[in-house]
């Protein structure tokens, strides 16, 4: 079956994937070109958004649900590269995504890098889990990260909820940090997109801005609030924002 780490792995221009999963990534390309673009700049967000939270925030902890495939630079090695002693957990649901994480996901020795196998529908799991226990200090602020993941939750999975959960056990002064694609800048492009995966029999679930802010809740948006992904706080000019049909924005808990 075709997975989504491993076709945004194939975007990426990765080795880890399979036939199945190239020919859905390569349907999803035909409905969307800039499809290989819109995955770099989901990434290029990530370093920018663990810059932000490091330095700004004082976050020195993080919870990544949905990590994919390592894809160097990854979000422990921006941050350490800030605060060696900064700590991450990554979550995802692909034992793929689990072999190279323990291989590739080398922390320094300051800090700490450790990976989880759950899945984003069963909070309960991921905070209950005991290297994430072990691991993040749940009464001190936590970096929960959800790049490119909620897309893969259906209405019916109540992924509002889910993340509310998650938002719930976090503490005062923690950071949430979304992209979620969009059908609002093209929408004949990415319905066709849709398709493609729903016909390989994945869920792929396109959302409107107004459905996106939901997810941060009562949290505040950190400036420039919910933004097309390669507009917020670019390194450099970018030409067309919505170029990328995701939006993005990271938000502080009060």
């Amino acid at each position: 079956m075709p997975h989504s780490a491993r076709i945004y792995d194939y975007w990426l221009g990765g080795k880890d994937n399979f036939a199945v999963d190239r020919a859905v990534g390569e349907a999803m390309i035909q409905a969307i070109p800039g499809m290989r673009f819109m995955a770099a700049e989901n990434r290029k967000f990530v370093h920018r958004a663990a810059r932000e939270l490091v330095v700004q925030q004082g976050i020195r902890q993080f919870l990544d649900v949905g990590t994919g495939i390592p894809t160097r630079p990854n979000l422990h090695e921006v941050a350490q590269g800030i605060s060696p002693q900064a700590r991450v957990v990554y979550v995802d649901n692909d034992p793929i995504v689990l072999v190279h994480a323990r291989a590739l996901m080398l922390s320094t020795p300051e800090g700490r890098s450790e990976y989880v196998s759950a899945d984003l529908r069963q909070p309960e799991s991921i905070l209950s889990d005991p290297t994430v226990k072990d691991t993040l200090d749940l009464s001190e602020p936590v970096g929960l990260t959800l790049i490119a993941i909620l897309m893969l939750l259906g209405d019916d999975d109540d992924p509002w909820g889910k993340v509310t959960e998650l938002r719930d056990a976090l503490p005062s002064g923690s950071c949430l940090a979304i992209t979620h694609p969009t059908a609002d800048f093209a929408p004949a492009e990415v319905e066709q997109a849709v398709a493609a995966a729903t016909g390989a029999g994945m869920t792929l679930v396109a959302r409107s801005e107004h459905d996106v802010l939901r997810f941060f809740g009562d949290w505040d948006l950190l400036e420039p609030g919910l933004v097309p992904v390669s507009a917020w706080r670019p390194d450099e000019p970018v030409g067309e924002p919505r170029a990328a049909y995701y939006w993005a924005g990271v938000a502080r808990k009060p």
